[in-house]
């Protein structure tokens, strides 16, 4: 048996599917158990090749349950705690980044500036476990989560300095639905009032606001039949990515250079007006990368994915 350790949140997950299906591959007649939040079941289905979902939030939980796997990896961090809680689940043998903390001398070192999909095929591939970092697609969900078609701005996140100011989020709702995009607002139950706010605010209907009102399942069926999405550095970017639906992600204070999507697929455009000491920023709300970002170049950035659309439907045609 192989086990994954992934014990965080729906981009980590995405963004760790290559990394999954590089292990799926290398291993096709063990078992694949991927510790992670048990809300994440849905996402889990729709990348393939995992046999069993062991609910982790986090690694404060209890130690593995089961018996030894025969392999153990580390796709959560770089250590020392995610290597100790992998350790305690007596491995035959530990797949992860080298760290002295954990008395583990094996493996890659961890580099900070990296992207997050490239971090985890590299430390395959130094186990020589063959990757493919393009490898992101996800099983489209066998039910709609509502309209195809429509354009969903998601202006929440869990981190307040990755949000976009709501006013502009707002004037952004505005000016897309008098383009004629059916514009919704989506969210966690806990983004509710902030997505309703700027639902309010662009003077649409209370029923174009989703937050709140979609399971993980059926946000990834929005997405996958959206025209555009619109949002944050935050997990409803990374669907976009994996569903190849137009997209414009607003990064701040993380650079798109480490999750951002990948800059070959003209689909998606991640717009970024930070500088190099982002990782100083102790303040609250927005951070200034963001609020330093104005609506014409998301307008502007929103032309460009639309017209890559038309082009790429265009050569298939």
């Amino acid at each position: 048996m192989i086990l994954v350790l992934r014990a965080l949140g729906v981009g980590d997950l995405v963004t760790a599917v290559p990394a999954l299906r590089a292990l799926r591959a290398a291993y096709p007649d063990r078992e694949l158990a991927l510790a992670a939040p048990a809300g994440l079941a849905p996402l889990v289905d729709l990348i393939g090749g995992v046999d069993r979902l062991v609910d982790t939030a986090g690694l404060d939980g209890p130690s593995w349950p089961g018996p030894a796997p025969e392999v153990a990896v580390n796709l959560h961090g770089r250590g020392p705690q995610s290597h100790r809680l992998l350790a305690a689940s007596r491995p035959g043998r530990l797949v992860a980044f080298a760290n002295a903390d954990a008395g583990f001398g094996d493996g890659p070192r961890w580099v900070d500036a990296e992207h997050e999909v490239d971090r985890w095929c590299r430390l395959l591939s130094w186990y020589d476990i063959p990757t493919d970092r393009g490898d992101l697609g996800l099983r489209r969900p066998g039910s709609t989560g509502g309209p195809a078609g429509a354009t969903l701005l998601h202006p929440g996140s869990k981190v307040p300095a990755k949000r976009w100011p709501a006013e502009r989020f707002a004037a952004l709702a505005r000016a897309l639905d008098e383009r004629g995009h059916r514009v919704l607002v989506t969210g966690s139950a806990d983004e509710h009032a902030l997505a309703a706010q700027v639902a309010h605010a662009a003077g649409l209907s209370p029923d174009a606001v989703l937050a709140g009102r979609t399971d993980l399942g059926a946000l990834a069926a929005l997405v996958a039949d959206a025209r555009l999405v619109v949002s944050g550095d935050t997990g409803v970017a990374h669907l976009a990515t994996a569903y190849g639906t137009a997209s414009v992600v607003l990064f701040g204070p993380v650079p798109p250079a480490a999750w951002g999507p990948p800059p070959d697929r003209p689909r998606h455009r991640a717009l970024w007006v930070g500088t190099g000491d982002w990782r100083r920023w102790d303040g609250v709300g927005s951070h200034p990368t963001l609020t330093a970002l104005p609506l014409d170049e998301v307008l502007a950035a929103v032309d460009e994915v639309e017209r890559a659309v038309r082009i790429s439907g265009a050569v298939a045609a």
